[in-house]
């Protein structure tokens, strides 16, 4: 898997690395408005990515092709760190990951890096409604490992939000199939401005749904689910709690399991034990 990073502005090249299994870039300027990150792969596999010393380095799995990642501004940035993508010294890396990285039960949804313009790189995550298509409501912010729900509007208390739709569904997309054994939920806690669901559905590509009781709490609300191997999931049917907020909303979605992959040996019993 051969991987190469540049610093672009349009269509215009601004630094480079090499193309290798393991490449580095170091730019040294700062960022303007129209700036992009791009990773090329020449074939598809497992990459750490490390673009930004604020999101450090992330485990994707990646498609053939060329991802871009625009660089946020203004609106777009209030979902992040204030400190990132700042100043005139920035390091950026991309290798084929190691085998032992990609081995064992991990968050399959867990990727800080996703944005709306990407389908190269995943996890990815989408939704069929985000509040007033504010970058703070957007559905990657259920995916960025945040898990700060007491408070609601940018970092670190951006959230999934569902601008009051009883219809909102938010997917998670795998790139390849894995095994799914748990799902991982934490809702928005900012009472009383917000309300909660008392129950909610997830379902895998393949057709397997589980229910899921949910309650009023700020903490991890864990639920085995014996979802198979699968390429993607989807939050939906969530049921309002009987409450005078209107504002239900998602801090983060933790899918737990593993790659697909022959060697393992899935036991029940392990499954349902809290991870």
């Amino acid at each position: 898997m051969k991987l190469h990073i540049t610093i672009q502005h349009g269509e215009t090249i601004l630094a480079q690395s090499d193309t290798n299994e393991e490449t580095t870039l170091v730019y040294q300027a700062t960022y303007q408005a129209g700036d992009s990150i791009a990773v090329s792969s020449d074939e598809k596999g497992f990459a750490m990515l490390n673009l930004e010393a604020t999101l450090g380095p992330v485990l994707v799995y990646m498609k053939a092709g060329t991802f871009l990642y625009p660089i946020p501004f203004d609106e777009k940035k209030l979902s992040y760190n204030p400190l990132g993508f700042t100043g005139n010294l920035h390091y950026l890396s991309a290798r084929t990951a190691w085998k032992w990285e990609t081995e064992g039960r991990r968050d399959l949804a867990y990727n800080p890096l996703d944005c709306h313009e990407n389908a190269i790189v995943f996890p990815h995550a989408h939704a069929n409604v985000e509040t007033r298509g504010e970058s703070v409501f957007a559905a990657r912010n259920a995916i960025d490992g945040i898990l700060a729900n007491h408070k609601h509007g940018n970092w670190p208390y951006s959230s999934w939000g569902i601008n009051r739709d009883p219809k909102a569904a938010l997917t998670v997309e795998f790139g390849r199939q894995v095994i799914v054994e748990a799902v991982i939920l934490h809702i928005r806690a900012d009472f009383p401005h917000d309300a909660w669901w008392t129950e909610a559905k997830v379902t895998t590509d393949t057709g397997i749904t589980a229910t899921l009781p949910m309650t009023k709490s700020d903490k991890a609300q864990y639920f085995p689910f014996d979802g198979g191997a699968a390429s993607s999931i989807t939050l939906h049917d969530l049921i309002k709690a009987d409450d005078p907020s209107p504002f239900p909303a998602l801090t983060q979605l933790m899918v737990i399991g593993r790659e697909k992959d022959e060697r393992w040996i899935y036991h029940k019993a392990e499954r349902n034990t809290p991870i």
